[in-house]
């Protein structure tokens, strides 16, 4: 199964065992099914309760809200990430702060779906990854899919918090199979997150989110058999709040296809080096895109974007010297 496939499972599946969850966003009704298919069916089995809406992100993020702030469940698909940013004020101004502002706790149970991410040569506003823009908000969480966590339980831990969350989803990810990790790694999946290595210790440890764990780990095959660097990763479901259980190591590094300041990097490297300041070798290294828009042409997008090479530099040049 392919992470598109297992995404639209999953919410075949969520909508039969939950008949107040709604699903809300543009082209989302068959028989288009979504820009990128995830919604596909849907609207078919569940009529009535997927919605097709205009062009405003603004407004499908603002009736979301209020049917979480009225008791009910609702999935939004924003057609590219970057078009978040029209909806930011529904999340920053209503969603978020209805969970607490009324005196009592308020469930809020929504989940605003974000395809992000470059790589497929969509230009400079349908291919960023904006994450860092919504870290830090009270009452906001954010989770990124990867291939692997099943998305069923990740929708489920969402609606669970009874808060509104952010899931990203790497578009590149959605044709890789779910699951699959190349020789010599093996993946386990504990507490939400997937952890990539070799079964032994090692030399560093590398915090991915899903998007660019794929690229991570092609790196770390590079530095192991052209270094002999042995590398750990962790891929987490949830980005913030980040709650992970970073194993001591001498040296640890952040990936990220965002660009560089005020960075979901940055606030994990805040985090380890509280917990982890006596064992490190050095500062946690933060890896990410250029400062720069993301070109069409394909040859200037991967100059850009973060990709194997840059994280196989850096680690060579931090651990070597």
């Amino acid at each position: 199964m392919r992470v598109a496939e297992n995404l639209n499972t999953a919410l075949h599946a969520l909508m039969e065992s939950r008949s107040d969850l709604y699903v809300l966003g543009e082209d989302v009704a068959d028989p288009y099914g979504g820009a990128f298919k995830i919604t596909k069916g849907l609207s078919t089995r569940f009529p009535g309760r997927v919605l097709t809406t205009p062009i405003s992100e603004n407004a499908i993020t603002g009736v979301a809200a209020g049917l979480a702030l009225s008791g009910d469940a609702a999935i939004v698909e924003i057609m590219f990430g970057d078009f978040a940013a029209l909806a930011f004020d529904q999340l920053l101004n209503f969603a978020s702060k209805s969970v607490s502002m009324y005196g009592s706790r308020v469930p809020m149970r929504m989940v605003v779906r974000c395809p992000v991410g470059g790589g497929r040569g969509y230009g400079p506003t349908h291919s960023q990854s904006p994450q860092k823009h919504f870290v830090g908000i009270p009452g906001l969480a954010l989770y990124e899919m990867s291939p692997f966590h099943d998305g069923l339980a990740v929708f489920e831990e969402m609606l669970a918090r009874e808060e509104p969350c952010v899931l990203f989803e790497d578009k590149v990810l959605y044709t890789r199979p779910m699951h699959e990790v190349a020789d010599p790694f093996t993946v386990t999946v504990a507490d939400g997150v997937a952890r990539v290595s070799l079964g032994e210790p090692p030399d560093c440890v590398i915090i991915a989110p899903g998007g660019v764990a794929h690229r991570v780990i092609a790196a770390m095959r590079s530095l192991l058999l052209e270094e002999e660097i042995a590398c750990d990763l962790l891929v987490p479901a949830r980005l913030y709040p980040f709650d992970v259980d970073v194993p001591p190591a001498r040296h640890v590094f952040v990936v990220e296809e965002g660009t560089a300041g005020g960075t979901w990097g940055a606030e994990v490297a805040h985090l380890v080096h509280a917990r982890h300041w006596n064992s490190l070798a050095g500062p946690v290294t933060l890896v990410h895109s250029a400062d720069s828009v993301i070109p069409t042409a394909a040859h200037l997008e991967r100059e850009v974007l973060v990709g194997e090479q840059a994280v196989h530099r850096v680690i060579r040049e931090t651990l070597r010297g």
